[in-house]
């Protein structure tokens, strides 16, 4: 769509920047900063009420716009359009306007978005696709364009730990000495541990996962180990800045830890207390058990609304659920046991928040604290305390 003068309002809590197109239909773009006119644009979606796309051309850029750094930027970290002290602005605002549209009364101050100021090289975990060049015939590692099934190679990327890139070069390298059909496989998928040692591989259509040598990390002097493809934080520097602030509110003997994942959350901040760990996913239960074995804590195998008996008035709850948030069995039994603390660490603000309003009716709010685990990207992580109300 060709000679428009498409001014943008704002960027929403998904990342796009928002504008009104002259049929009065809203668009969200990507490549787009608020201030700025966009006079062409790629659709990539229409629905009834809205569109979605790409901005092409900028007519007038906004002073906070930088070049990005890669030429897959859109497909990975679509933010790398912003200056990086924006960003940081940008999603603490989108935070306290989604604190203000669920109603939460919070007396004090969100917290400025927490970093280690590292922005790039940061992601310890990568998954490429595979690419075939007909005129070079050769394999290339590439990333799905954003909005589309359409395939993009790549000769770099900049947000992944260095060693992932160069060991996936080497991979693809030995695919072509091989003649390998790009076709035979789904992915590749790397994970780097905090010393540089790389684990992961091909997956191949039409057959199980294969199973990768496990990694280990320390976090907070507690040592981890965990597979490639499984459940694991992506930003080990700035995750033990969360863990950190969430073992500043633990003050009671007991700690349940729900959707534990492989307990890297209870087990960095309570493994000396009476811990009882919370998993559902086989895999990654398995590896909570390992990594429980030698400090004395409980690890349990449910759903988390399948395991309301371990909640008590007595303890410490910490809540770290997957974006859809928390099962509203899990939140009533809260309401009905009231544990005078609840540390809820989530990856998507806006379930969050729907989810702290529910438990608003005997918890109050007592710090916010966002951590930016995916610099480059509009995804914020967002830690709430919340403290029983007296005579709840």
């Amino acid at each position: 769509m060709n000679n428009l003068s498409l001014k943008i309002e704002k960027l929403v809590p998904g990342g796009q920047g928002i504008g009104t197109l002259p049929d009065g239909k809203k668009i969200f773009l990507w490549n787009a900063l608020p201030g700025e006119v966009i006079s062409e644009i790629e659709i990539t979606k229409t629905k009834s009420h809205y569109v979605e796309g790409v901005a092409t051309q900028v007519v007038k850029k906004s002073e906070k716009r930088i070049a990005p750094r890669d030429d897959c930027y859109l497909s990975t970290s679509p933010w790398q359009v912003l200056d990086y002290h924006y960003e940081l602005e940008e999603k603490h605002a989108i935070l306290k306007e989604i604190f203000r549209q669920h109603e939460l009364n919070f007396s004090g101050e969100i917290a400025k978005v927490q970093t280690d100021e590292k922005n790039f090289f940061y992601r310890n975990k990568m998954e490429y696709s595979l690419y075939y060049d007909h005129s070079d015939e050769k394999i290339h590692l590439a990333f799905h364009q954003r909005g589309s099934h359409r395939k993009t190679p790549i000769s770099q990327s900049s947000i992944e730990q260095p060693e992932i890139f160069q060991r996936a070069t080497e991979i693809i390298a030995e695919l072509n000495i091989r003649h390998e059909d790009s076709r035979k496989f789904q992915s590749l998928l790397l994970r780097c541990n905090q010393n540089g040692e790389v684990s992961g591989g091909l997956y191949e259509n039409h057959r199980p996962h294969p199973r990768f040598p496990l990694l280990e990390d320390t976090i907070l002097g507690q040592k981890f180990s965990y597979s490639p493809n499984g459940f694991f934080q992506i930003n080990l520097p700035v995750y033990e800045l969360a863990l950190a602030e969430i073992k500043k509110h633990i003050k009671t003997e007991k700690v349940l830890d729900l959707y534990a994942g492989v307990g890297t959350i209870g087990l960095s901040v309570a493994s000396g207390q009476d811990l009882v760990l919370v998993e559902c996913d086989k895999a990654a239960y398995r590896e909570l058990e390992q990594n429980t074995k030698m400090c004395g804590a409980r690890s349990v195998y449910a759903k988390s609304e399948d395991a309301l008996g371990f909640v008590t008035p007595d303890e410490t709850v910490i809540l770290d659920p997957p974006r859809a948030g928390c099962h509203v069995n899990l939140l009533n039994k809260l309401l009905e046991r009231t544990p005078p603390i609840v540390i809820y660490l989530s990856c998507n603000p806006a379930t969050q928040a729907r989810d702290v309003k529910i438990l608003s009716e005997k918890y109050q709010i007592s710090s916010v604290v966002p951590f930016n685990f995916f610099p480059r990207t509009p995804h914020l992580e967002n830690l709430v305390v919340l403290e029983r109300k007296h005579g709840a």
